[in-house]
């Protein structure tokens, strides 16, 4: 018999379509050997089909409150640690992320988003951390890079108007906005203003003031989507104490009736409303299921379970000695 001739094709001869395919089912730490295998895994491993979502949703940083500013610190080894995580995640990905997520409790530093900023200019989703550690000049040289955002998912902020100026001047296309926080007239006041054609807006788990939410349905003409489920909301009586609001008025019903969906629950039945009582309107998330802050009851806003790309595997095999 003659020699049988092995018909089928080498690894370094697929297709980068079969080879995408596999190499999606693959996480951030198992990317990085394969992308230094050839060119043509290299260009696999950078597909945009694989880095739609970067989801850091399981990273925290190892930090303690302090009562000094910025009121936090942050153990030296969680910083090396993220620099370590985004400098592989940079790399592979080639600049191709377009939706970013981080955990609440990450705090990183301007060099930190400056060097993701840099190397992520299609962003156009970001769930911002807390930014206790991040300069006014280091969020606005971030977000003018980002032209193509759309969706932010924020934590409270001293002074938003700065924020929202941002956007408007760098995000043509902004459309959504989700605080986790603290909801004043200031606030609102700084969304009408910058950004009057917001569609999307979601204050879910958070201290909302009533001048506040009436600015919101009486200025934002574009809004279609407005969530304020499980918000503490709340008035200042006239002897200076908070009177806290369980039932909208009819005027306010009336006025979120034209949305095209309005989500709302204060329920003294509800788990997540009485977290919000017992926290006094801000949540101490590190009391309650992980998965609890990356819930929404708007679709487009939830997070749904954590990413493939960052999952428990890359979390034990990431630290730092």
């Amino acid at each position: 018999m003659g020699e049988s001739k092995w018909m089928g094709k080498r690894w370094e001869d697929m297709d980068t379509d079969v080879l995408v395919k596999i190499f999606k089912e693959l996480n951030l730490v198992e990317l990085s050997p394969v992308s230094q295998v050839c060119r043509l895994w290299r260009l696999a491993c950078s597909d945009p089909l694989i880095w739609g979502t970067l989801d850091f949703g399981l990273l925290k940083s190892n930090f303690i409150q302090t009562r000094a500013s910025p009121y936090i610190w942050v153990d030296d080894r969680s910083d090396k640690r993220l620099a370590k995580i985004l400098r592989v995640a940079m790399a592979i990905s080639c600049g191709n992320v377009n939706c970013m997520i981080f955990h609440y409790n990450l705090y990183m530093k301007d060099e930190h988003l400056h060097y993701i900023s840099q190397r992520s200019p299609r962003l156009k989703r970001l769930v911002m951390p807390a930014w206790n550690r991040i300069s006014r000049m280091g969020i606005c040289q971030a977000i003018e890079r980002w032209e193509e955002l759309e969706s932010l998912t924020m934590p409270t902020i001293g002074h938003p108007p700065y924020i929202m100026e941002e956007l408007a001047k760098s995000c043509k296309n902004f459309k959504e906005l989700k605080i986790m926080g603290s909801f004043d007239l200031l606030f609102a006041s700084a969304i009408t203003t910058y950004l009057p054609k917001l569609k999307v807006l979601s204050l879910r788990c958070s201290k909302v003031t009533m001048g506040a939410l009436q600015c919101v349905l009486n200025s934002l003409e574009h809004l279609e989507v407005l969530n304020i489920s499980h918000c503490l909301l709340f008035e200042m009586a006239a002897n200076g104490r908070r009177q806290v609001i369980h039932e909208l008025d009819n005027k306010a019903l009336e006025r979120a009736s034209r949305l095209r969906e309005f989500h709302h629950c204060q329920s003294r039945q509800c788990v997540a409303c009485q977290r919000m009582m017992l926290d006094e309107g801000i949540l101490r998330w590190y009391r309650y299921e992980d998965w609890f802050w990356r819930r929404d009851e708007v679709s487009s806003l939830d997070l749904k379970d954590y990413g493939r790309l960052f999952g428990a595997q890359c979390e034990m095999l990431t630290s730092v000695d």
